[in-house]
């Protein structure tokens, strides 16, 4: 083809507004990060909630079960729903872990959490619905609701006491007759926060009085420090509820890419069958994979509680290394292994996407700009307390002289 057919084509290629919606900060100065490697320079990563990038490892049973799945001839197209025996080993783990009541038929496999959030909102979601999300919120949620056309709507997460909270009247006030779903994410990303009993009974008497449906991202269900979890369906019986979970985080298969929802408390299979049409069109998820968990995600967890003593010694370590400066708070997050601080001067940073790229470029510091997750302000940033101590001192210390070093000199 001549380069002036190609040109011609590239001219006639307008691409659609719906495109340009989708922003994802968390990997939006990795490019950059790459260049500075290039160039010789070590990065200080805490942007992405990837604990297979540092010091954790998958399980072994977890792999031998792959490897042996793998040879034993599990390797074909399986069913778009997702197979039989690991939906049925959801159904097991839910009742152990959570306290849910679920069959096989109300589970669909999907690939991650994210493919998850897109069936739903592509199922969900035209120009003349609203969803309620929280502020700050993992930004899958408004990126898909407003790729489909819907209209996100926000509901405040506020700082109380050293802790994360719902605004319960943010969220009420925000409803109107064009929405159609709560969102809640519990344990939250970026916060941490762990929602206590009573505000998810109470979400739940307002969704029940105003006719929606609650949909309940627990990918973090068991990375929880000092809090108890609940899951919602587990609590609220008279609501529709669509629950989000995986395997990613609590079982250190991030690369697999293997989650799943449920749909409990419906009076009717409309939308489970949208989703499954969805899911005939992409075909299904990685066979072994299924296989492999549905063959040990019941047998040996043990992993998870010393993945917990882990993260709570490097959390709280890094609560006091914030605790020793003034220009940085942080509410303790009660679960997941994100930190949410503000920065509480003003300095050569006009916000916090100014602020997280200056510090990559003088510091070498990879963070993520609290705006990223449409927080109601910007003066926060999501950093991750997954590596060592000694890797996250130096990047604390490398973060605490950027602010001393920028921050506004008072006459």
């Amino acid at each position: 083809m001549t380069s002036r057919a190609v040109h011609i084509i590239n001219e006639k290629i307008t691409l659609p507004h719906r495109v340009e919606i989708l922003r994802y900060e968390i990997r939006e100065l990795v490019p950059l990060a790459k260049q500075l490697e290039k160039k010789g320079e070590k990065i200080y990563y805490l942007n992405i909630g990837d604990p297979l990038k540092y010091d954790f490892e998958t399980p072994p049973h977890i792999i031998k079960a792959l490897y042996n799945v793998a040879v034993n001839g599990y390797n074909y197209y399986s069913y778009s729903q997702g197979l039989s025996e690991l939906r049925e080993a959801i159904v097991e783990k839910e009742k152990r872990v959570n306290n849910v009541e679920l069959s096989p038929e109300d589970i669909v496999i999907t690939a991650g959490v994210s493919e998850g959030i897109n069936f739903i909102m592509a199922s969900l979601v035209d120009k003349e619905t609203e969803v309620l999300i929280p502020s700050p919120t993992y930004p899958l949620y408004k990126n898909f609701i407003a790729f489909y056309g819907g209209t996100p709507k926000y509901y405040r997460l506020i700082e109380r006491d050293g802790r994360w909270c719902i605004d319960l009247e943010s969220l009420e006030e925000n409803i109107t007759e064009k929405t159609v779903a709560i969102v809640i994410i519990n344990p939250n990303n970026p916060t941490g926060m762990v929602i206590p009993k009573e505000d998810i009974e109470e979400i739940g008497r307002i969704a029940e009085e105003h006719g929606l449906l609650i949909i309940s991202d627990e990918i973090y269900d068991r990375i929880v420090y000092d809090s108890t979890f609940y899951s919602t369906a587990s609590l609220i019986k008279d609501v529709p509820i669509i629950g989000l979970n995986g395997f990613s985080k609590t079982y250190l298969v991030t690369g697999w890419r293997i989650g799943y929802m449920y749909f409990c408390n419906f009076d009717s299979n409309r939308l489970r069958d949208a989703v499954l049409k969805l899911a005939r069109n992409r075909l299904c998820t990685a066979t072994p994979f299924q296989k492999a968990l549905a063959d040990t995600i019941n047998i040996d967890d043990s992993h998870i509680s010393e993945m917990i003593t882990k993260l709570r010694k490097r959390r709280d370590y890094t609560l006091k290394l914030i605790e020793e400066v003034e220009d940085i708070t942080c509410s303790i997050p009660e679960g997941a292994f994100y930190l949410f601080p503000k920065i509480e001067t003003e300095g050569e940073w006009k916000d916090d996407k100014e602020f997280s790229r200056k510090l990559l470029l003088e510091e070498k510091v990879l963070i993520v700009a609290g705006s990223g997750f449409y927080m109601h302000d910007k003066k926060h940033v999501r950093i991750v307390f997954l590596p060592p101590e000694e890797y996250l001192q130096e990047a604390f210390e490398r973060l605490f002289r950027f602010i001393r070093n920028h921050k506004s000199k008072i006459a």
